[in-house]
């Protein structure tokens, strides 16, 4: 249908109202004869205004006739009515020809790449990855191979479990999935120890099958063995097994940072400056110069592409370039100040660390005046598991 709409405005077509008791009627003789209307819309009880091809008009007219309604043009719409409109501005009519072979070779090629990651969970590179892979814009789509793109970038990437390409009008869209973190399972047939892959002091072990090898209290490092792949029997001996098992201990995070009883601050003063470039694929027209005139400030640029349907980018875009002044500020903390500031800034950044809050068992904060500032260390004490299966190599 959407086709058929686009074929008509290109070949011209008329709004029209049609009155009388048997418009019911009417609109069924049309389907049955499969005329093509569209945006219908009922005015009146009796009124019905709506769109008609212009070859298909002489058709409708007697149909009307059969449906004993009147009809009316209100509109005459669609190219041939607009090219003879303008038949006398030559230039705008070569203009119009110009742009209109323009966009219909732009249309051969990909002009957007719309990249959507489930759950919006960001993949670092993933943009710069693709487009070397050969996904850009201004790549011809028959030149685009979907497969040997999507194969390149699994190759090239663990972190994409899933990914589509598809290609609508001049956007390309593509889908990912990312893959879960997942440890290195060692097979059940294996045999293997329980190694602590933290530094820490053991609060619980429990050997379900291998030996322990260290006790509740006992302090472990990073790399030592907590439960031993291997079970030892006063008749059969040493046998080696796949160690399961559960160990927990006591590890600590630790962060710290120095605050300045004097320090400088930059912050925004609300002055902005917008400045606004043409860009038509890689060359960009600017309007104003691009450099600032404020002596400290932030840049943000941003680009809006042009498109004409949902799916059909144009190969130009406007880029704006917004300006924030910014100024320094002078800052002075006293000694309590300053502390607050300082555990603040470093328990937020631990517990963004820590995976499962609920376990912190303890916090500890040790602070140290200097002449210029304050030294903090904070430190934080949890319960977590420290065992990883490590295979054994004979």
């Amino acid at each position: 249908m959407f086709i058929k709409i686009i074929l008509s405005y290109l070949l011209g077509y008329l709004r029209i109202s049609v009155e009388g008791y048997y418009i019911e009627r009417f609109i069924n003789i049309c389907k049955i004869k499969k005329i093509t209307v569209w945006n219908l819309k009922r005015s009146k009880e009796i009124q019905l205004s709506l769109n008609v091809r212009v070859s298909e008009f002489k058709e409708l007219c007697q149909i009307a006739k059969k449906a004993r309604c009147k009809i009316k043009i209100e509109h005459k719409k669609g190219l041939p009515f607009l090219l003879h409109k303008y038949k006398k501005r030559k230039i705008f009519l070569i203009l119009l020809i110009i742009v209109s072979i323009l966009i219909g070779l732009s249309s051969n090629f990909v002009w957007n790449v719309d990249i959507v990651e489930e759950n919006a969970q960001e993949m670092e590179n993933i943009a710069q990855d693709i487009e070397n892979a050969g996904l850009k814009t201004g790549t011809l789509k028959s030149k685009i191979n979907t497969k040997e793109i999507i194969n390149r970038i699994r190759l090239q990437r663990k972190d994409v479990a899933w990914m589509g390409i598809e290609l609508k009008g001049t956007n390309a869209i593509v889908k990912l999935v990312k893959a879960d973190e997942k440890p290195d399972i060692i097979d059940e047939n294996e045999y293997c120890s329980i190694l602590s892959d933290k530094e820490g002091v053991i609060t619980k072990i429990n050997a379900q099958n291998g030996t322990a090898n260290v006790k509740v209290g006992d302090t472990v490092k990073k790399g030592d063995i907590l439960i031993n792949g291997w079970m030892e029997g006063k008749f059969t001996g040493i046998r080696y097994v796949h160690s399961k098992g559960e160990v927990e201990a006591k590890v600590w995070y630790t962060k710290s940072k120095k605050i300045f009883y004097n320090t400088t601050q930059i912050q925004e003063t609300g002055n902005v400056k917008n400045t606004y470039a043409i860009k038509i694929n890689n060359f960009e027209i600017n309007f104003l110069k691009k450099l600032s005139k404020f002596e400290i400030y932030d840049t943000i640029e941003t680009e809006k592409k042009f498109k004409l349907f949902s799916d059909f980018y144009l190969p130009i875009s406007i880029v704006k370039t917004t300006y924030k002044e910014q100024e320094k500020i002078q800052k002075q903390y006293e000694l309590e100040e300053a502390k607050n500031i300082g555990i603040e800034e470093l328990q937020k950044e631990l517990e963004e660390e820590i995976k499962n809050k609920d376990k912190i068992v303890n916090k500890n904060i040790n602070t140290y005046e200097q002449a210029d500032g304050v030294e903090i260390y904070v430190t934080y004490e949890v319960i977590e598991n420290i065992g990883t299966n490590e295979k054994i190599v004979f």
